[in-house]
């Protein structure tokens, strides 16, 4: 290897910040003159904004893609003694989810190839109590909706999209957010389509949820100081909307820049001991992550941060066999697909910043391990 002169982090957001730091000036100040800082006309221009790119009748901006969720529970009537579905490879909020609500969260595992649900083994997990089942888009890539949507069909269960990694992902040339009931997205400064702050969105095609949602997330107020239900701040910020709809018009550029460093990934990583995500024919993933799996993880991690190479990580203990689950009675083996994904997954450096010459070392550096 060549004498080292990459330094190359997981995510680096400083570069897409400088492409658009004048237009983000302009939208914030125009907050600042308006004094419109909660709620206000940015959230509402992104919300119009957000649910044409999604091809939805409505968005509902809150606070963050955990709130979406929470939310997204309560006005589908779910609440104590349901069971609500989910993969056990997923970030912890959504679980968060259902449990905020008093149900309870019935892991099921993953794909072996794909990492996504395992539609195969859903059906043995329904009982008389299963209300919904989320689906995780993880990474970036679609979970197989129609294999998920005959069994909600089939059962009469709601489906819930879990996005919050998936801005702009497609199943079979549709853009995800509309399949279920319900769809979820974060908008973390770290995400495809992330804010200067916090921030989710909610989006539905059913004019009663997008109404009970508005009323959720704002104390459950129509009337100013009148209130219809027990309700929650959950607002997203006039500046994290402004930034939003800045970010937003670069979104598809974004996420195809994305598409080519992954491709680079995909011809060129050649070493055995490797391993990474199948995408279906019917699959355009928006590239948020680009997770691999190895044996030797540990040994890889060093060699990668030898050569100035830092990875990330996403996620190391499956929801199934957090402490805060243990109530549930999962055992290691339980799983066992979610489990060594947890055990042997990697994260490498992905953001449409990232240049050829550094996605070129990266894989060298993958090459030679």
């Amino acid at each position: 290897m060549e004498e080292i002169k990459h330094n190359i982090p997981f995510l680096d957001l400083k570069g897409q910040y400088a492409q658009i730091k004048l237009e983000v000036f302009k939208a914030v100040e125009e907050v600042f003159e308006r004094t419109a800082f909660s709620n206000a006309f940015s959230v509402q221009n992104f919300e119009k904004e957000f649910s044409a790119y999604c091809g939805t009748k409505h968005a509902v901006a809150v606070n963050s893609g955990t709130s979406a969720l929470h939310l997204a529970m309560i006005v589908l009537g779910i609440g104590p003694g349901d069971e609500v579905i989910i993969p056990a490879n997923t970030f912890i909020a959504t679980a968060w989810g259902p449990s905020y609500v008093g149900a309870t969260p019935v892991f099921v595992d993953c794909d072996p190839v794909t990492w996504e649900i395992d539609a195969t083994k859903i059906e043995k997990k329904i009982t008389p109590k299963t209300k919904a089942i989320i689906g995780v888009h993880l990474y970036g890539q679609p979970f197989d909706v129609d294999a998920v949507k005959a069994i909600t069909d089939k059962h009469k269960l709601y489906l819930v999209e879990d996005a919050a990694q998936a801005h702009g992902t497609k199943y079979k040339g549709v853009k995800v957010g509309k399949f279920g009931e319900i769809a979820c997205f974060s908008h973390y400064p770290g995400k495809n389509l992330g804010s200067y702050g916090e921030g989710g969105s909610i989006t539905t095609d059913d004019d009663s949820y997008n109404e009970r949602l508005c009323k959720l997330r704002v104390h459950s107020s129509h009337d100013k100081y009148y209130h219809d239900e027990l309700g929650f701040n959950m607002r997203m910020g006039g500046v994290e909307a402004a930034v939003l709809i800045v970010k937003l018009k670069y979104l598809d550029q974004w996420n195809a820049r994305r598409k080519e460093i992954a491709e680079m990934y995909y011809s060129g990583i050649k070493n055995p001991k490797i391993t990474m995500q199948s995408k279906p024919d019917w699959a355009e993933s928006c590239y948020h992550l680009f997770v691999i799996t190895t044996p030797e993880r540990d040994k890889l991690i060093k060699h990668l941060n030898d050569h100035k190479v830092f990875p990330g990580m996403h996620y190391p203990v499956p929801c199934h066999l957090q402490k805060a689950y243990g109530y549930l009675g999962y055992k290691k083996g339980n799983l066992p697909n979610a489990e060594y994904l947890a055990e042997h997954c990697l994260t490498l450096p992905m953001f449409a910043e990232l240049s050829n010459e550094d996605v070129e070392y990266t894989v060298k550096v993958l090459n030679g391990f």
